[in-house]
């Protein structure tokens, strides 16, 4: 089969070309260039979503395959969970292009070409099945990302942003590279299957395993911005292209996560299975710390790209609990509900970049009462609200129940708990911006403890405009649709649970990439809609628009705001006062997360 390098190949040949005749091209040739090659990659995705159904499939570059039980080689293993991950970040990469379509006035070959640089590294990192070379991608991803976040660098914001970026995910990434070379100097093998296979047979004991599986993890947590690994993400997103904060939020950091996953079935699975429940601690504490902090930074910022940043935070933690359940109805409801979140922000995303290229704001109060003249945005923005609320029948919701009862199987049931309150808060924060710029409620400036400094921006486009071109809102239009009605879908729901239990069969996949033997199927399974779940996300909607009128009309809720606005104030601060903005200060709580993290892992493994 030689459809599975393609989805790699594709994109960076493409993106050679445009750099070597770029400049040559029209403008609208660059961008009809990008948009039929994200399609292609797109359409190729999916059709190894279709074709990884029945067998992960195995493709050996350069027919290298495995000698005596021992890979040489290297290989992409493609399963459903990688080929969906790699078809959603070609679908985004779409729907950025087709937004970017009118709205730069002006942009060079080199914008597209990073562009799909950044879709290459995606997709590798979705179907690679050497640890090496997971990490190879993940570079290739961060050094296009940097540039994409950076791509205005005559200004002092967009270098900033990149600077944070690119150092913290560096330092992440050198600890990532010392955990591959620790398991690779005791295994000589950097082959999933083929590590997974040599620390089962001679497994090390000690702290060699839960140190190399820490190290390991480590960038994908910068990555995913896991707390304390967070901080980079928001100052990111406030001055990248706002195309480019669509790929940040929607796929990016959720590859984080799924590369920490992956990384655990696929290589660590068996030698810490002794210890399965520190693992599960550990990720339930990233989670749970990820989720709580992220919903409530969110709920504090008035700045729409940062809010939705740390919407994407506190999101990630909740994905972040599903994996840490270690079983395959949680780890199919995170799938689902990373697809839908990944939909939902994309989406909402395109609307900040309509108000930044209709108004050039996206400050709440700058932009009060502005939007009553886009009321079909404001309508989308709605629509992206009630998705993060997980209201039936968006892909969240179906995930979230998923997540949830499988939480409660295992004892968890404060998981749900997390959840709602990271469901209500990321609502609440996008109703109050929604309502105070679309509708004209509440003030149209800061009062007394409230004021928070405007952060400075330049517009991402030129003048002010009149209209929004259907190649703007047609995107976000239709990864909302898909959001409220892929998950209907009994086979994708399916396929959800299958990914999981395929994602979790280590020993099926070590003989079926080393030996060539067939995976034994996966149990058949659905997740049916969970109609008994359904009071909580309407307890979300109705706390959120609580929350939301709360912060619009103080006086009329009175004692209840004043509780609600104190505690949140309260909260707010000491996280507020912890995002310095200084690199070095975000190095110090990368330091302070890794020590603690491992310190959990070494401890909970010795005993």
């Amino acid at each position: 089969m030689l459809f599975p390098p393609l989805p790699v190949v594709i994109p960076l040949v493409v993106a050679a070309l445009l750099v070597a005749v770029g400049a040559y091209l029209s403008r609208r040739v660059l961008d009809l260039i990008a948009c039929v090659t994200a399609a292609s990659v797109f359409g190729i995705c999916c059709y190894l979503v279709a074709a990884s159904a029945d067998q992960p499939i195995v493709y050996w570059f350069g027919g290298w395959r495995p000698e005596h039980r021992f890979a040489l080689g290297i290989s992409f293993v493609i399963d459903q969970a990688g080929a969906g991950m790699a078809a959603l970040a070609a679908l985004l990469v779409l729907a950025a292009s087709i937004f970017s379509w009118q709205y730069f006035e002006s942009i060079k070959a080199l914008y597209h070409a990073v562009i799909l640089v950044f879709l290459a590294g995606m997709c590798g990192m979705g179907l690679t099945g050497d640890l090496f070379n997971l990490f190879v991608w993940f570079e290739l991803m961060s050094a296009a990302g940097v540039m994409l976040c950076g791509y205005k660098s005559e200004e002092f914001g967009p270098l900033q942003g990149a600077l944070n970026f690119a150092i913290l995910n560096t330092l992440g990434a050198y600890l990532s590279l010392t955990g591959v070379a620790i398991v690779y100097a005791y295994t000589g093998a950097l082959n999933f299957a083929q590590v997974s296979a040599s620390l089962a047979a001679h497994d090390p004991g000690g702290w060699l395993v839960p140190v190399a599986f820490l190290f390991v993890i480590s960038g994908f947590l910068v990555k995913a911005a896991a707390f304390p690994f967070h901080f980079w993400l928001a100052d990111a997103h406030a001055v990248a292209p706002t195309p480019v904060c669509v790929l940040f939020s929607g796929v990016m950091v959720q590859l984080g996560l799924y590369a920490a996953a992956r990384v655990y079935w696929s290589v660590f699975a068996i030698p810490l299975a002794a210890h399965s429940s520190v693992t599960s601690a550990l990720f339930l504490t990233i989670g749970t710390l990820t989720a709580v902090v992220g919903g409530i930074e969110c709920f504090g910022q008035r700045h729409l790209k940062r809010l939705l940043a740390f919407s994407t935070i506190s999101h990630t933690g909740v994905m972040f609990m599903g994996v840490g359940l270690l079983s395959a109805d949680g780890l199919a409801g995170t799938a689902l509900y990373l697809l839908g979140h990944g939909l939902v922000k994309g989406a909402l995303f395109i609307c900040a970049g309509i108000l930044l290229h209709r108004f050039r704001s996206v400050d709440e109060y700058e932009l009060h009462g502005k939007g009553r003249q886009l009321p079909w945005t404001g309508l989308l923005l709605l629509l992206g609200a009630l998705g993060l609320a997980g209201l039936p029948t968006f892909a969240t919701f179906f995930g979230a129940g998923a997540i949830g009862e499988s939480a409660a199987r295992y004892g968890h049931d404060w998981a749900s708990a997390v959840m709602m309150f990271s469901a209500t808060l990321t609502s609440a924060a996008v109703l109050r911006i929604g309502g105070r710029i679309f509708l004209g409620w509440g003030e149209d400036k800061p009062v007394g403890a409230e004021e928070t400094p405007v952060i400075p921006m330049e517009s991402e486009t030129l003048g002010r405009h009149r209209d929004t071109p259907r190649t703007m809102w047609a995107p976000a239009l239709a990864l909302l649709a898909c959001a409220l009605l892929v998950a209907l879908a009994p086979p994708v729901r399916a396929a959800a649970v299958h990914a999981a239990y395929r994602m979790q069969d280590t020993r099926g996949l070590i003989g079926h990439v080393l030996l060539g033997t067939p995976m034994p199927p996966s149990p058949a399974g659905d997740i049916a809609p969970p109609l008994r779940e359904v009071w909580k996300p309407v307890v979300n909607v109705a706390c959120a628009a609580l929350l939301a009128l709360a912060a619009l009309f103080p006086l009329a809720l009175g004692r209840f705001r004043q509780v609600t606005g104190d505690a949140i104030r309260r909260a707010v601060h000491p996280l507020r006062a912890m995002h310095t903005g200084r690199v070095g200060d975000y190095v110090a709580w990368f330091i302070l997360g890794v020590g603690v993290y491992g310190a959990m892992l070494v401890l909970g493994y010795r005993r």
